[in-house]
């Protein structure tokens, strides 16, 4: 994330709305940059009835009206409101964070959820796909606003995606003066038998595994000397183990990740980790 361009902000009147303004509002601020909020609603089809066509368009661009409307009454600061014509939701984001060269783009989650996980519906999914921009998502049911914890977390691996995330999650430390906890995760040895020869040749890869991720974060650390860092290595599903961390004000990771022979984050796991993050996820692009 950069201070160059605006966060935006995609509601859409639903329950989580208020959870992405939420998000949205501390990362404007906490970048000093400024705040839009956006409301897309579908463009013009230029096949079918006209008059069908036009009688719903108009209702989605009231529905859209109303979810800014809805949208103003939480947001306590200066911002700016937009609807947006286009096909999708994922793609009038992308256009618009194309066009105001965005820092973030910042979306809820598809439904509340009682366990304050995130279950991110088709917009954030397709959004991750060909972002220009990082991507956040709010959980449902946020219970701690952001930065109160006063931690940012990094799901690091040595991987051009990691170090993509290590580096824009750097960023917002040095400028907020907030301590990095990189956070690293090797399967357990059950997922990891049925590549491997053996139970002895399977402990021995994990062993090297745990060495080399040890060093990675070691490096890694090193690498941001202007900022606290502080670094874990964790042994169990890697889902799973990256979801519970519930200590972190935010969870930087790369859009894809691979570790050792291409196995341990091996998997969509960006994708699949914003179903049951406790905290808000940013999915960060790989820098071209």
């Amino acid at each position: 994330m950069t201070a160059t361009g605006p966060v935006i902000v995609g509601v859409d009147g639903g329950p989580t709305s208020a959870d992405a303004i939420t998000l949205g509002r501390w990362a404007a601020t906490t970048l000093d940059a400024p705040l839009v909020v956006a409301a897309v609603h579908p463009a013009p089809s230029a096949i079918g009835s006209g008059r069908v066509d036009a009688e719903w368009i108009s209702d989605r661009r009231a529905a859209a009206e109303r979810a800014l409307d809805e949208a103003r009454a939480h947001q306590t600061t200066d911002a700016e409101y937009r609807v947006i014509a286009s096909s999708s939701a994922a793609h009038g984001l992308h256009d618009l964070a194309e066009q105001l060269a965005a820092a973030l783009i910042v979306v809820g989650s598809s439904a509340a959820a009682p366990t304050a996980r995130t279950f991110a519906g088709s917009t954030a999914r397709r959004l991750l796909a060909g972002s220009v921009c990082p991507v956040a998502v709010a959980p449902a049911g946020m219970p701690t606003p952001p930065g109160t914890l006063g931690r940012i977390g990094v799901a690091y691996v040595d991987t051009p995606d990691g170090r993509a995330a290590l580096t824009t999650a750097a960023r917002l430390a040095t400028r907020t003066g907030t301590p990095l906890r990189l956070v690293t995760v090797v399967t357990r040895g059950d997922a990891a038998r049925p590549f491997l020869l053996g139970s002895d040749a399977e402990r021995a890869f994990l062993d090297t595994a745990r060495e080399s991720y040890e060093e990675a974060l070691r490096k890694a650390a090193e690498s941001v000397p202007e900022a606290t860092v502080e670094w874990e290595l964790r042994t169990g599903d890697v889902v799973e183990s990256l979801a519970e961390l519930d200590d972190v004000d935010v969870l930087f990771c790369g859009s894809r990740g691979y570790g050792p022979a291409r196995r341990v984050l091996l998997g969509g796991v960006s994708a699949r980790l914003l179903h049951r993050a406790r905290r808000p996820v940013v999915v960060v692009p790989r820098a071209p």
